[in-house]
């Protein structure tokens, strides 16, 4: 039997990765009409430091935020919500027993829910109630390395605050376990941006390193991905790679105007408003791995 020349394996290798970028483009253009279209409400039980650019994002993108965190207002609230949004970064006792009656009421009603867990292993307070939240049975789950891992393994003191000391592409495998052990779609935020259901694993491309130097842009990309999974709750795993790919082809296009971090947030905001079709049909860049 003739074997194939290496050239031609490599072509058809190439045109089969443009096809799949070409249909992940798509699929994320169509979920970023669909928010636009349907304006979900999103509860945001979030942080302090995160608030205003997590509002201002899901604004952008064309939802409707909520920044509904008293346990007294969640009964009346939670319901009429198209889903929630959970992050841990300024924790406290008050706010978990708020959290965990929302999620309580979003489960049984059926809408979806994303958990942020930051600094996951800082602390046993934290780590255990970021346990006990995933315990209940979030749609998604994104941190960073550092935090995915503390989850995965359940170990105080493997994360470093919320920062991470792991290159994402290091740990597909404790993201895969943790998405086999809790049902939720995983992502893990980093230079390439690993998202995987257990089995499948995709890697977002988008982005650039300045990102970084802004607080909550992790928190506000996990609202975007809620944003995404609200208008289609059953593809979890496309919405989460596709919010992250969005989110950094904003900020990749608000870098081309921006002096430094302060005016990079204001132009990643502008860019993920104006983003449109074409924009996004070029420059969106997810893969397998």
């Amino acid at each position: 039997m003739s074997r194939e020349p290496s050239s031609f394996r490599e072509t058809a290798t190439m045109d089969s990765n443009k096809a799949g970028e070409d249909e992940w483009a798509q699929k994320a253009w169509a979920l970023l009409s669909s928010v636009r279209e349907r304006s979900p409400l999103i509860q945001c039980i979030t942080n302090f430091v995160s608030m205003d650019l997590t509002a201002n994002t899901l604004l952008a993108a064309g939802a409707s935020p909520a920044m509904v965190h008293c346990l007294q207002e969640i009964p009346d609230f939670t319901p009429e919500v198209h889903a929630l949004y959970i992050n841990v970064g300024t924790l406290t006792a008050d706010w978990l027993s708020a959290m965990k009656a929302a999620v309580e009421i979003a489960v049984r009603l059926e809408k979806p829910w994303v958990l942020d867990p930051v600094a996951a292993g800082a602390s046993g307070f934290r780590l255990q109630a970021c346990l006990e939240l995933v315990g209940l049975r979030p749609a998604v789950i994104r941190g960073n390395a550092s935090e995915i891992i503390a989850l995965s393994e359940s170990a105080v003191g493997s994360g470093k605050g919320v920062d991470s000391s792991h290159e994402s592409t290091d740990i597909v495998e404790a993201a895969k376990s943790l998405a086999d052990s809790t049902g939720a779609i995983v992502a893990v935020s980093g230079a390439v941006d690993v998202i995987t259901d257990g089995q499948r694993v995709v890697g977002a491309r988008n982005g650039v390193d300045m990102m970084q130097r802004i607080t909550a842009t992790g928190c506000s990309v996990t609202a975007l991905i809620t944003a995404l999974v609200a208008v289609d709750p059953v593809h979890a795993f496309e919405a989460a790679a596709s919010a992250l790919s969005i989110f950094g082809v904003a900020g990749e296009i608000g870098m081309k105007m921006a002096k430094g971090p302060a005016s990079l947030r204001m132009h990643l905001i502008d860019s993920l408003h104006g983003l449109d079709q074409a924009t996004i049909l070029h420059r969106i860049n997810i893969t397998s791995l």
